[in-house]
């Protein structure tokens, strides 16, 4: 059994640990996720490209069009999120 983690080991994160890192960054607590709050998240989980990732997830999960995401539409966020093997840094 190692005594240290290595910090460079990426821990998976399962589905409602991902709801609630989305969660935490509704910044103005409006029960919506609009595409800026979006990039701080996937920024947080890894992504190398935020604001890309943060438009794609949009086009994923914002059913309703009205470019944010909305408490309804996190399931299928985090679905997105999971497919595309997101994980804690």
């Amino acid at each position: 059994m190692p005594l240290y983690v290595s910090k460079s080991i990426n821990l998976s994160l399962n589905e409602e640990q991902l709801k609630a890192v989305f969660k935490e960054h509704d910044t103005n607590g409006d029960g919506r996720l609009s595409k800026e709050e979006l990039s701080k998240a996937f920024q947080k989980l890894g992504s190398r490209n935020a604001s890309w990732r943060a438009r794609r997830s949009l086009h994923h999960a914002d059913k309703n069009g009205d470019g944010s995401i909305g408490l309804d539409e996190v399931e299928d966020l985090v679905k997105y999120a999971v497919k595309l093997g997101y994980c804690l840094n």
